[in-house]
């Protein structure tokens, strides 16, 4: 049977919409900015660059229809997410940044009626935006979800969290957490956790300092975040208790898969910018297009480009078909990582002192997307959980 790798009318033309949106509306701001959100105005640009998508109908392609989203599949969000990485800030534009995507789509899937009024409706309609608090300092939950040590003890009428995150996205300036906190056993040893929702003002949670990073474009920054005596209702539990680390892969794997959208935008446009600099670029006798050298990191980065394409397109059908893709997503989001970086990285190389000056954008790019490699599970982590699974496929097929 063939394999249909086209997109409907519909998602095409949302493509075309937000590939005219990001170039004439987005990418100026940006480069006015150098890719620093924060210095372009932080919400304030945000809630201008919002209201602008919306003007153009490309606003929450991946929300629910009923909050005034497009409802993509994970498929059909891949060439869109893509458009929009094409700006550092066009993610943040169309409410598909991290970490409210990622968020959206998982109270989309877990939260209940009342939750997802009080949650979801505004988060997707970008009236405010969330944080993810999960990651701690050493020797807390980090690659190793299980170290998990932030405490939620049960008490009348609720729980009482105390715990200590940090590198949380978003943090400073978000209307709401969802916290991971253990609920029984103790760390190192695998479930117990409990996701909880939190709005920001609640008394006990305190944003920390914010943690100076490679990257400049997320808003709300990469913070510490502290619980101190922090009580939530019962009401405040998302999904059930002691189930937060099997919630966690709802999200976890699609939010993999679109930071590849995202950031393949990313190095599409340092792509771009270098085959247009080096196709007239003269030098020792010859445009430098022409040079084989030169020729031979521009076809590797074609090659990056069309491989990372192909192994998210494949994600994500296993994501759509509700496959769990464990396999797929590290495979495609290591390959990813690594392969946007290369393709930034011969970027700068081909345009020589110019690539490493903010006469263009690729130094900032190449900034952004280096930490990719760590976010979201580094790939040495990745590669350690494709070969357990290969390894252990061999030894049940050999015990059979």
């Amino acid at each position: 049977m063939p394999i249909d790798l086209t997109y409907s009318a519909d998602v095409e033309a949302l493509v075309e919409r937000t590939r005219v949106f990001v170039r004439e509306s987005v990418l100026p701001v940006e480069d006015a900015h150098g890719g620093d959100i924060t210095a372009a105005g932080g919400d304030e640009i945000r809630v201008t660059l919002q209201e602008q998508a919306r003007a153009a109908g490309v606003f929450a392609p991946h929300a629910p229809v009923e909050y005034g989203g497009h409802g993509l599949s994970m498929s059909d969000r891949a060439p869109v997410f893509e458009e929009a990485g094409y700006s550092l800030f066009g993610p943040t534009a169309l409410n598909i940044a991290a970490p409210d995507e990622g968020n959206v789509h998982m109270l989309a899937h877990i939260a209940d009626p009342e939750q997802k009024a009080r949650y979801l409706e505004p988060l997707a309609r970008g009236d405010l935006r969330s944080a993810f608090a999960m990651t701690e300092p050493a020797p807390g939950a980090g690659s190793d979800p299980s170290a998990l040590a932030t405490r939620a003890a049960k008490v009348d009428g609720g729980w009482r969290i105390n715990g200590h995150k940090h590198f949380i996205t978003g943090a400073d300036g978000a209307g709401f957490f969802i916290i991971m906190a253990r609920t029984s056993g103790e760390p190192g040893q695998r479930g117990g956790a409990t996701m909880f929702l939190a709005p920001a003002d609640t008394p006990g949670l305190r944003v920390g300092r914010h943690i100076d990073t490679l990257d400049r474009a997320m808003i709300g920054g990469h913070c510490e975040v502290f619980f101190e005596d922090l009580f939530v209702p019962d009401d405040a539990v998302l999904g059930a208790v002691d189930r937060g680390f099997e919630y966690a892969q709802v999200r976890l794997g699609p939010a993999r898969m679109t930071h590849v959208m995202r950031w393949l935008g990313a190095c599409r446009r340092a792509h771009d910018v270098a085959v247009a600099h080096i196709a007239e670029r003269e030098g020792f006798g010859s445009v430098i297009g022409n040079l084989g050298l030169a020729q031979k990191m521009v076809a590797d980065n074609e090659i990056d480009i069309a491989a990372t394409r192909a192994l998210l397109v494949r994600a994500c059908w296993e994501l759509d078909n509700g496959q769990q893709a464990g396999n797929a997503t590290s495979i495609a989001k290591t390959f990813a990582a690594e392969a946007i970086f290369r393709v930034v990285d011969r970027s700068i190389q081909l345009c020589g002192g110019l690539g490493v000056s903010e006469d263009l954008p690729l130094a900032r790019l190449s900034r952004e997307v280096r930490p990719f490699r760590i976010y979201d599970g580094p790939s040495e982590v990745h590669r350690w959980a494709i070969a357990k699974r290969a390894v252990g496929a061999a030894r049940r097929a050999a015990a059979r």
